[in-house]
């Protein structure tokens, strides 16, 4: 059976950590390949935050979305680093923290304003002679990844808990902006290490989180959109 929004619709969800494609499709009863082919950007399994659905003509602008400029607020932990580069991975090192100040914090910062080169994590669905990544390191194996050219628009810092040696900051970046990596570029920049503890994407283009809806009222969405449903031959 097939599923086809004859209406152009494009709504913003506001997902929650952990939450996936296949649990939106069975919520709202429409076939995953269905919700696949609307989903337009995803997001890390830890993160939350807006991501776009498109039906009908509005698949068409699924790229279009995917190069909007993103915010994110992300959560990052000083003075330990993970493979992941976020908690899907335990630590595997500890590094000093005792000369870091904010001042020093917001230094830092600064360098990664406008356009940088940045290497990929290798727990990533970057493709390497047609493999995973992630798949490639998941077994062991040693993943090299060409650094990307990507633009920071804006990098904010928003909390600073030096006991804790943890920081909260807002970032404004184009597509292909690893948040994860650059926590891993931080920690480096500052001389010590460093991990995403936490990550919320705030905003799409002009699709903001507050304007989003929840994935339990996906569904309820779906039943008031002109659905046309058609059986395969």
């Amino acid at each position: 059976m097939n599923y086809m929004h004859s209406s152009e619709k494009i709504k913003g969800l506001r997902i929650h950590q952990g939450y996936t494609v296949e649990q939106l499709a069975e919520e709202a009863n429409i076939s995953t390949k269905f919700l696949y082919e609307i989903e337009a950007g995803t997001l890390d399994p830890l993160a939350t935050g807006v991501m776009i659905v498109c039906t009908g003509k509005a698949t068409k602008r699924i790229e279009e979305f995917q190069y909007h400029t993103k915010e994110y607020i992300a959560t990052i932990q000083l003075g330990a680093t993970t493979p992941s580069y976020d908690l899907e991975h335990e630590i595997d090192a500890t590094y000093p923290t005792e000369h870091i100040t904010r001042e020093k914090i917001e230094e830092a910062l600064k360098l990664f304003l406008g356009e940088i080169q940045q290497i990929p994590p290798a727990f990533s669905a970057c493709k390497v002679d047609g493999a995973r990544a992630y798949d490639l390191a998941r077994k062991g194996q040693e993943v090299e990844l060409k650094p990307k050219l990507l633009a920071i628009d804006e990098i904010e810092l928003l909390a600073c808990d030096l006991e804790k040696m943890e920081i909260k900051i807002r970032v404004v970046c184009s597509k292909g902006t690893y948040i994860r990596a650059l926590a891993r570029d931080i920690g480096e920049a500052l001389h010590s290490g460093a991990h995403l503890t936490g990550l919320v994407r705030t905003r799409v283009g002009e699709v903001k989180l507050e304007d989003c809806l929840d994935p339990e009222h996906f569904a309820d969405w779906i039943d008031q959109q002109e659905i046309e449903i058609t059986e395969d031959n």
